[in-house]
């Protein structure tokens, strides 16, 4: 084992159960420093109080909007609004006003947002192209007088480019036929048939409903009562074409959100391949696929309009078995880093990949390791002053290897990869007995890459976080950590008696928040 030093200095309203529309305080920047303990750096986090889903993903006139499941008043989960934040790259982000509040109707849970270029809802005036969201009401009053309808569909709308909204006088736009868990709508435009189509969850199941004008809609298909990963109510859908990669053939792709009992435990977000005839989802898929096989990416869904026709998406970094209790104190949660979807064929599969787009990868600035080999049967530790917030890049053919984030009072997250396996280790990374499952188990993925081919390892360490990337994405592992002081020290352990591993980088990743 040899040691290598490498330094470089790191800068581092009350709205309760009776749902009246009351105007809570709007975080600003000036709320929060962005240099709280466990504070994310580069990724998407509130300047305070509680985030869950990402809602209303959706890109205009040169913006792109991040909607998120907010309460302003706390850091556990309260009744739920609409926040707000906007980027030109997506990672560069500026607070805006809370968007939605509750009202009569109920609490705003998830939704998605459209651009309704042909104002098929009339509510264009001026000229003025609207924003349209689309979200599910949950009525309190409703869930605790035991009713089955207490989640209904509403609309709003914005002329000025998500700043203000005004709800729809006709909502709820969808009421509740009688389902408990009737939530989460995600809606985009069909070319095919000149209509808006609804994807939305049902308890076990996924429903699909089309419209012309997002006022009226129609009860198309279902999908799924006897399909995929049953364990848990099933959240957040999401439906959309792409291509597969290397070839002519389009398939259709369809997201669903599941807690609990993920692989790994808790949250997690499966998906189909199959096809859409503008009715009906069909998938010859039994069996669950899942798009991530960490603990911490959740209830994650993709922007419409994006200009570049790129399929990106987002995800809720955490998981409701422990989400409430993170060891943050200022805020709470934050969310992955956007990732590019594709489709790939591997052997006789479909496999959708997630990758982090490339504005992420241009908040790289110093260089803290390049082209350094470790060899077989051999081991390497690097003292890296700023690893916690970090991008990390390898090659190798090696079939045996551990990567080891530790830090001076032996706290250790551990990457072990063999033959078929991924296994991430957090029982000893930091703070972990805030919930009993957090720290609970080690994680497992399995390795579904081409036959022959190098395994490429992305890796992004953020104070809190860390993300794993195989192969452009075709595996990813996202998982939430807090070490109790920063990781300094990367061991990198090649146990393959054959193939060196290539450190072909290691490069600090700039902080997107201005103090």
């Amino acid at each position: 084992m040899h040691r290598q030093v490498i330094s470089c200095f790191l800068v581092l309203a009350l709205v309760a159960c009776k749902q009246e529309q009351k105007k809570a305080s709007t975080p600003t920047d000036k709320d929060a420093k962005y240099q709280e303990a466990y504070r994310p750096q580069f990724h998407f986090s509130p300047p305070e109080k509680w985030m869950n889903d990402p809602n209303g993903l959706v890109y205009n006139d040169g913006w792109y909007h991040l909607f998120y499941q907010y309460y302003p008043d706390d850091i556990v989960w309260g009744p739920m609004h609409w926040g707000h934040a906007m980027s030109r790259d997506l990672v560069h982000w500026e607070h805006k006003p809370i968007a939605l509040y509750p009202d009569e109707h109920g609490l705003i849970f998830s939704g998605s947002a459209v651009v309704d270029k042909n104002n098929t809802t009339g509510f264009g005036k001026n000229g003025e192209t609207p924003l349209v969201a689309i979200f599910t009401y949950h009525s309190m009053e409703g869930e605790k007088e035991g009713r089955t309808d207490y989640q209904t569909q509403g609309i709003a709308y914005s002329l000025d480019n998500g700043v203000t909204w005004t709800k729809y006088d006709g909502n709820p736009v969808i009421p509740n036929p009688g389902i408990k868990d009737f939530r989460d709508p995600k809606v985009f435009w069909h070319e095919a048939s000149s209509s808006w189509i609804m994807a939305l969850v049902a308890g076990d199941h996924a429903q699909f409903y089309t419209s012309k004008d997002l006022k009226d809609w129609k009860y198309m298909s279902d999908f799924g009562k006897t399909q995929g990963a049953h364990g848990g109510v099933w959240e957040c859908p999401d439906l959309f074409p792409l291509p597969v990669q290397g070839s002519e053939e389009e398939k259709w792709v369809l997201l669903i959100s599941i807690n609990p009992r993920a692989p790994n435990g808790g949250s997690g977000t499966q998906y189909f391949v199959g096809d859409f005839d503008g009715t009906t989802f069909t998938s010859q898929q039994q069996e669950p696929k899942w798009l991530d096989y960490g603990t911490d990416n959740y209830a994650g869904v993709t922007y419409n309009n994006v200009p570049s026709e790129d399929r990106i998406f987002i995800g809720w970094m955490s998981n409701w078995d422990y989400a409430r209790d993170t060891p943050t104190q200022k805020w709470r949660s934050a969310m992955t880093a956007p990732r590019k979807l594709s489709l790939h064929q591997v052997e006789d599969d479909y496999v959708l990949a997630n990758y982090p787009i490339a504005s992420v990868g241009k908040l790289t600035s110093d260089m803290f390791l390049s082209s350094t080999e470790v060899p077989a049967a051999t081991s390497d530790t690097l003292v890296v002053d700023g690893l916690h917030q970090s991008e990390i890049q390898l090659k190798t053919a090696s079939k045996n290897m551990k990567l080891l984030f530790k830090n001076d009072r032996d706290e250790v997250l551990q990457v072990q990869m063999g033959l078929d396996t991924v296994q991430v280790d957090r029982r000893l990374s930091g703070q972990v007995d805030f919930q009993k499952d957090f720290g609970a188990r080690i994680h497992k993925a399995p390795i579904v890459l081409p036959k022959g081919e190098l395994r490429n390892l992305r890796v992004l360490m953020d104070w809190s976080s860390m993300e794993l990337f195989v192969n452009e994405g075709l595996l990813s592992i996202t998982e939430q950590v807090f070490p109790t002081e920063p990781y300094d020290t990367l061991i990198i352990v090649n146990e393959d008696s054959q193939h060196p591993i290539i450190i072909e980088s290691i490069k600090k990743m700039e902080s997107v928040w201005q103090n």
